[in-house]
């Protein structure tokens, strides 16, 4: 794996992508979109600035979930992957200049759903800003990684949706939306203390009303860090030529 090719993957990406207007609009917009829609419903009461932070957490880690995994498992059931594979560019290179490609679209997916949420929608933050930016961009890296692991898996773009079940869901049912993760049952409450979407709406939520302080939300980045790293690995080592 060399720098050179893992960034000329990933400026092959990005221009791909730059031409997909469609694309474009769902990685940068819809996210915003949705955001903006939760919050036009429950105008004049006080459940967005409860489940505000959650909703930041939510849309970017699903797009850039469906986005990356779609656009990976094309490339190879295009057979793109296979000639590229040809020349000197190994599985680590290709996976992590996907990476780097998404990540990049993450961070500005996530400037601009954080700024609609706290300028336009009125999410007030009683922490710092920066903060949850932060958190927000690791979760939307989230959502970069765990599509390239299930891309590695999949055969067909109708696969990759199934594996929402699998890797999407849960998260979302039990990472403290619909309920606090303390008033779980017990067992699921131990499960949810190991998905990595249940440490992005902590640290988003606790930065929004201000409960913990910096120490605590980065520790809660780091375990984030370590599923995109696991993620990353896992894909590169699994990820086949082409698709059967």
């Amino acid at each position: 794996m060399t720098l050179v090719r893992t960034f000329s993957t990933a400026g092959r990406v990005l221009t791909q992508i730059r031409h997909d207007p469609r694309t474009v609009g769902l990685l940068l917009v819809v996210p915003s979109l949705l955001i903006g829609l939760v919050a036009w419903i429950f105008t004049d009461t006080d459940v967005f600035a409860t489940i505000g932070p959650a909703m930041i957490a939510l849309f970017p880690f699903i797009v850039m979930f469906l986005v990356t995994s779609i656009s990976t498992l094309r490339e190879r059931r295009s057979g793109t992957l296979e000639r590229l594979f040809s020349m000197p560019l190994g599985k680590g290179d290709f996976i992590l200049g996907y990476a780097l490609a998404f990540g990049l679209l993450a961070v500005f997916q996530t400037a601009i759903a954080v700024s609609f949420a706290v300028w336009v929608c009125g999410l007030e933050i009683e922490g710092s800003t920066w903060l949850l930016f932060a958190v927000a961009v690791s979760d939307a890296l989230l959502g970069t990684a765990l599509g390239l692991l299930a891309s590695a898996f999949a055969r067909t773009e109708f696969q990759v949706v199934q594996f929402m079940p699998v890797l999407v869901f849960p998260q979302i049912l039990l990472g403290g939306i619909f309920l606090p993760t303390d008033q779980l049952p017990e067992g699921l409450e131990a499960i949810s203390a190991w998905l990595p979407l249940t440490f992005a709406i902590d640290a988003l939520t606790a930065v929004a009303d201000g409960s913990e302080d910096a120490e605590w939300i980065l520790s809660k980045i780091l375990v984030i860090a370590a599923w995109i790293v696991g993620s990353i690995v896992v894909g590169s080592i699994t990820l086949r030529r082409r698709t059967p």
